[in-house]
C-alpha cells in the first residue's frame, strides 16, 4: 500500500504502518551514524541531554556529502543500519520511533521496535543524489567535528521509503524472501 505521511512519527501513526508499505515521508528528521549514536548513548547513560528531543523522532542513517553551490545538501544515501544496532534500542527507549537506512537489523532491535512501537524504513542504496532532492533544508545541530557524521536536522518532502520492519516485528526481508521461494517452486 502507498501512504503519504507527515512526521512526527507518533505511536498511532507508527502502528498504522505495515511491512511492505510504500511511504512518502514529509517532515523533520535527524541524521546520525554510529559515531553520533555512540556520543548520544554515552550522554544518556550519564543522564545528560542529547542535542534534540527524541520524542517521536525519525533518524536517517546517513553521512551526506557536502552541498554544492545552490544545493541544500550533497548526496544523501543511506548507510548500513547494522552499525547502529548497538544504539537503536537505547534511542527508542527515550522516544525515537523511526529509523531510515538499509540492510537487516538484529533481533534485539526488532524486539525494541515491538516494545516501543518503532518502524524501520528502507531507503534505496546508491540513490543518494535522488534522495537529496527530497531534502528541502539542512541544519547542523551537533558534533560538527564528525564531519559527514555530524548530527543534522533535515526537512524532507515526499521522501520515498519502504516499511521494512513494522511495529509488530513483521519483516519484509523475511516475508519477501519466503514469498519469492514459494513462487519459485
Amino acid at each position: 500500500m502507498e501512504k503519504h505521511i507527515t512526521l512526527p512519527l507518533t505511536e498511532e501513526l507508527a502502528k498504522s504502518l505495515h511491512a511492505g508499505d510504500r511511504v512518502y515521508l514529509t517532515g523533520t528528521i535527524y541524521t546520525s551514524r554510529d559515531a553520533g549514536h555512540k556520543r548520544m548513548c554515552e550522554s544518556l547513560a550519564k543522564d545528560e541531554p542529547i542535542p534534540f528531543d527524541p520524542t517521536d523522532a525519525t533518524i536517517y542513517y546517513v553521512g551526506p556529502t557536502p552541498a554544492k553551490p545552490g544545493q541544500v545538501i550533497g548526496s544523501a544515501g543511506p548507510t548500513t543500519s547494522g552499525r547502529m544496532d548497538a544504539y537503536a534500542p537505547t534511542m527508542m527507549s527515550v522516544g525515537a520511533r523511526g529509523m531510515i537506512g538499509k540492510g537487516a537489523r538484529l533481533p534485539e532491535v526488532i524486539d525494541a521496535m515491538k516494545k516501543y512501537s518503532g518502524v524501520y524504513f528502507g531507503a534505496i542504496g546508491g540513490a543518494g543524489a535522488l534522495l537529496a532532492k527530497c531534502i528541502k533544508s539542512a541544519e547542523l545541530i551537533a558534533f560538527e567535528d564528525l564531519g559527514a557524521e555530524a548530527l543534522r536536522k533535515l526537512y524532507v518532502e515526499d521522501m520515498p521509503l519502504m516499511v521494512i520492519i513494522d511495529s509488530e516485528g513483521n519483516n519484509l526481508y523475511e516475508t519477501g524472501r519466503a514469498e519469492y521461494l514459494e513462487n519459485s517452486k
